[in-house]
């Protein structure tokens, strides 16, 4: 996997997972719509660590600053 994600990247996603799971245990989301966002959370956060998006990949996508 090439690394193809940014620090600013990395940032907004974690801070995206953040703010939902705030959401969820202050119970403004629920029902099906929070588990929906829980999982992309989870998705954001683990793309996050590896700083690999694969979403970014067919588009040929990278936010990362070339070496």
């Amino acid at each position: 996997m090439k690394r193809n994600m940014g620090t600013i990247d990395k940032a907004i996603r974690i801070l995206v997972a953040v703010v939902v799971v705030v959401l969820y245990f202050t119970h403004v989301i629920s029902g099906v719509l929070a588990i929906i966002l829980l999982a992309l959370s989870a998705i954001f956060v683990v793309t996050s660590l590896l700083s690999f998006c694969p979403l970014y990949l067919p588009f040929g996508l990278s936010t990362r600053k070339k070496e």
